[in-house]
């Protein structure tokens, strides 16, 4: 890791996975990548790397037992994370995904435990912003995507706003312009026979109950 800011400018319009081979060299190296997204600017690091996760928590100061949120570049690559959908999470992801919808879905062995805070379970979600799919594509599987901020510290919109997250040596930030911001993903769990909202956000819960029940 190198000293003082390290930034990957892309155009959010046309960015190819080619373009974000620095940042994918940099997760491999166990390092920490701000990306944009959807809502606001999230952080990735491997999620089979104990090491990675381990400094994504101690930089943002997060409780050991928050698990970590994921996001992925389609919904085979949720598929290939953490299984087959049933056909009420099917029915989610293909009216809402890419977008803001978490769903809450059985974390797989090869996930290291520190991701999901001895939880077993993950929430995933397929970002409407291509440049967070593109890093996933480019990574080749799911990325962490907790929001680049000291815990409790309001969220970063834009590479400028990431204050000295952007400073620490194992941060690589890739700026893509000012994402939307506004409301945090919806997260569901819709596992069992009857629908739980564990946070509602951009997406009202009953719009999610029109699928489920539909």
């Amino acid at each position: 890791m190198i000293a003082g800011p390290r930034v990957l400018r892309v155009n959010p319009a046309d960015c190819t996975a080619a373009d974000l081979a620095p940042a994918v060299a940099w997760l491999r190296d166990g390092g920490i990548v701000a990306i944009p997204t959807d809502t606001v600017y999230g952080l990735a690091v491997d999620i089979r790397s104990v090491l990675a996760v381990r400094r994504l928590f101690a930089l943002k100061g997060r409780p050991a037992r928050a698990a970590l949120p994921l996001i992925a570049a389609s919904i085979a690559q949720v598929v290939a994370c953490t299984g087959r959908l049933d056909a009420r999470e099917a029915a989610l992801a293909s009216a809402f995904w890419p977008g803001p919808l978490s769903l809450v879905r059985d974390a797989p062995a090869w996930v290291v435990p520190e991701v999901h805070g001895g939880h077993r379970t993950l929430a995933m979600r397929v970002p409407d912003h291509l440049v967070a799919r593109r890093m996933c594509d480019a990574w080749g599987e799911a990325l962490s995507a907790t929001s680049a901020n000291i815990s409790g510290a309001p969220p970063a919109d834009r590479a400028e706003a990431l204050g000295a997250l952007a400073d620490d040596p194992h941060v690589l930030v890739i700026d893509a312009g000012v994402t939307p911001g506004g409301l945090p993903s919806t997260l569901v769990d819709v596992r069992a026979a009857r629908p739980v909202l564990l946070r509602e956000g951009a997406i009202p819960w009953s719009r999610v109950l029109e699928f489920v029940h539909g």
